[in-house]
C-alpha cells in the first residue's frame, strides 16, 4: 500500500538499483567502462580508512535527508493521515475476513476520502526528495568514487543472496581470479554495496533521532 512506502526506500532504489558499470548502469559513462564505482588509484587508501569513510558520508547524507524531511514535512500530520488509513485498512480487511457485508459497505463509503488521503501522504513523503535526489545521486557518482577504491571492506561470507549479476554486493571467486576485474579478492565488498549496507542500518537511527521515523509505535 502507499501508505506503508517509506520514501527513504524510494531513494535507495533510485539510488542504489543503476550502480553497476559496464554493462547494466545508466551511469557507466561515468565509470569508463568498469564494472563497478570506485577509483583504480584513489584518495583515500586502505580498507580500515575506507570504509568508515564511506560509513561516515552514508551517515552524513542520511542525516542531510532527515533534516530536509523534517523541515518540509509535517510530522504531526503525516502520522495523523497515516495513523487514520492504517486503522481504516485494519478494520476493513477485518470486515472481509469475517465476511460482514454491511460493515465492508460502511466502510467502502470512505475508500474516495483515504484515497485522497493517501494520495496527500505520497506526495508529503515525495517532496522532500525532490531537493535530495539530485545531490545525493550526484556526490554518490561524482564524490565517492574518486575518494575510494572498487572495493572498500571484506566479508566473511558471501552476499550474493539475489540471483542473477545486477545486484552483487560481493566479489565472487571468479572474480577475483579475473586480473582485469576490479575484484582483488573473494568477499570484498564493492564501494557501493557497504555505502548501501551502512545506509540502511544508520537510517532507522538518525530518523528517530531527527523525529521524522515512520514508526507510529
Amino acid at each position: 500500500m502507499i501508505d506503508l512506502l517509506d520514501y527513504n526506500f524510494i531513494l535507495f532504489f533510485f539510488e542504489d538499483i543503476f550502480l553497476q558499470g559496464g554493462d547494466g548502469g545508466i551511469f557507466s559513462f561515468m565509470n569508463q567502462g568498469r564494472q563497478a564505482l570506485g577509483s583504480d588509484d584513489p584518495i583515500v587508501k586502505g580498507v580500515i580508512l575506507s570504509l568508515f569513510g564511506v560509513t561516515g558520508f552514508g551517515i552524513i547524507l542520511n542525516v542531510f535527508n532527515s533534516l530536509v524531511r523534517k523541515k518540509m514535512v509535517d510530522q504531526v500530520k503525516l502520522k495523523r493521515i497515516m495513523k487514520e488509513t492504517r486503522a481504516w485498512q485494519k478494520e476493513r480487511m477485518a470486515a472481509m475476513r469475517a465476511k460482514d457485508q454491511a460493515k465492508v459497505a460502511e466502510l467502502g463509503k470512505k475508500s474516495s476520502y483515504m484515497n485522497k488521503m493517501s494520495m496527500e501522504m505520497m506526495q508529503m513523503n515525495m517532496r522532500p526528495m525532490m531537493i535530495t535526489f539530485v545531490p545525493l545521486i550526484l556526490i554518490f557518482y561524482l564524490v565517492l568514487p574518486q575518494l575510494f577504491s572498487y572495493t572498500v571492506a571484506l566479508s566473511p561470507i558471501p552476499l550474493n543472496v539475489i540471483p542473477g549479476d545486477m545486484f552483487q554486493l560481493t566479489c565472487t571467486a571468479e572474480q577475483a581470479a579475473d586480473v582485469d576485474h576490479v575484484c582483488t579478492e573473494e568477499n570484498a565488498l564493492y564501494l557501493w554495496a557497504w555505502y548501501f549496507l551502512s545506509s540502511i542500518s544508520f537510517s532507522g537511527i538518525i530518523m528517530k533521532i531527527t523525529k521524522t521515523s515512520m514508526n507510529l509505535s
